[in-house]
């Protein structure tokens, strides 16, 4: 299934607000596929002393990409939103302590592993102009009832 649809914008398809957003545009998505661009700023919240966005900060734009993915998917099937929930991420590796402010950041999540219940694992990786500087494996759950799946998680 291709999304044969111009992307919306990405406060459209994904819930963050404010300082928490981090994704400024969707670039493609597909059935099982996404990839969001980010320009880290130097005046950020996370900026380092040289304005910089530590690479830690990866996982973060990897469950963002992830969560506007299933955002546009649910758009598309004119269906609500759901929350999720981050359980882990496996082998996050960076190849540089931090992403230059400025410098656009391409995050692409895809699809490894889905199951009915809500569970899905994601391979993700962050390039600049066409290098890999990131990338992890993302294991994400949406429940059917998110705030029964809080409560039982306390």
């Amino acid at each position: 299934m291709t999304i044969a649809m111009q992307l919306p914008p990405i406060q459209d398809v994904l819930p963050h607000r404010g300082t928490m957003l981090m994704i400024d545009r969707l670039l493609f998505a597909d059935a099982t596929t996404a990839t969001v661009e980010c320009a880290p700023r130097a005046n950020a919240w996370y900026a380092d002393v040289n304005g910089d966005m530590p690479s830690w900060i990866g996982i973060e734009l990897m469950a963002q990409t992830i969560a506007a993915h299933v955002g546009l998917l649910k758009l598309i099937q004119g269906a609500p939103p759901k929350q999720g929930a981050l359980l882990g991420s496996q082998r996050y590796a960076a190849t540089r302590c931090a992403f230059a402010a400025g410098v656009p950041l391409r995050i692409k999540a895809k699809v490894i592993y889905c199951e009915a219940s809500g569970f899905s694992a994601y391979e993700c990786c962050i390039t600049v102009a066409d290098q890999e500087v990131a990338s992890a494996t993302l294991k994400v759950f949406e429940p059917d009832d998110f705030q029964t799946f809080l409560q039982a998680s306390l």
